[in-house]
């Protein structure tokens, strides 16, 4: 089972952190930190929400509307570091 565990641990860790980037960047964005006239920033945008949509379009069907504020983030944030730490470790490593 650690053969399983090892590869599905690093998937985890690896979105985990882009979803953090990803966060961090719509966060500067907001405040107008970044600005996505600029050629870079545009591009990790786009980079990151074509990642991440396929995770969050289904949470985003399932939510409630809630327009200005858009939760799938958390809740697809809050999967991923459940199935990272208490369920994938339980699975497999009994």
């Amino acid at each position: 089972m650690m053969a399983l565990y090892g590869p599905l641990r690093l998937i985890l860790d690896v979105a985990f952190f882009i979803m953090i980037a990803h966060i961090i960047m719509s966060w500067l964005i907001s405040f107008q930190v970044l600005n996505l006239r600029q050629p870079i920033v545009d591009q990790i945008w786009t980079g990151l929400n074509r990642l991440l949509e396929p995770i969050y379009m289904p949470i985003r069907r399932i939510l409630p509307d809630t327009r200005p504020l858009d939760l799938a983030p958390l809740v697809a944030f809050i999967v991923v570091i459940s199935l990272r730490d208490y369920i994938l470790p339980e699975l497999l490593l009994r």
